[in-house]
């Protein structure tokens, strides 16, 4: 799967489990960590909590395996890292805070939310 089939898969997995505000990043040209970043809101801790582990099933239910994940614990900022995709799920208070949008000033493609 290539970083842009991944990252579909990305969206469409949050779409589906409520991600709010999905907001993907083209960082290829700014890093060679990862391609793209995708970021998203949840409305508590713990459905950022959920967003993630329910992020991670479905990516391994297709044989993606995560490199890693952190922040699980406290659920404010969650981080998966999937290699050429790297997802943050936030607490809308730590997504205004550290506004990544912002901090890697590029054109972000954002998604609607998901209904």
């Amino acid at each position: 799967m290539n970083s842009a089939e991944l990252k579909d898969f990305v969206v469409n997995a949050l779409e589906d489990i409520k991600g709010k505000d999905i907001t993907v990043i083209d960082v290829s040209d700014k890093t060679d960590v990862t391609d793209m970043m995708i970021i998203v809101s949840g409305t508590s801790s713990r459905h950022v909590k959920s967003l993630a582990d329910n992020l991670v099933k479905s990516c391994k239910d297709e044989g993606i395996q995560p490199l890693g994940m952190e922040g699980e614990d406290q659920a404010e900022w969650i981080l998966v890292d999937l290699g050429e995709v790297v997802v943050h799920l936030m607490m809308p208070s730590a997504r205004q805070f550290y506004d990544l949008e912002r901090l890697w000033e590029t054109t972000a493609e954002h998604r609607a939310e998901a209904e």
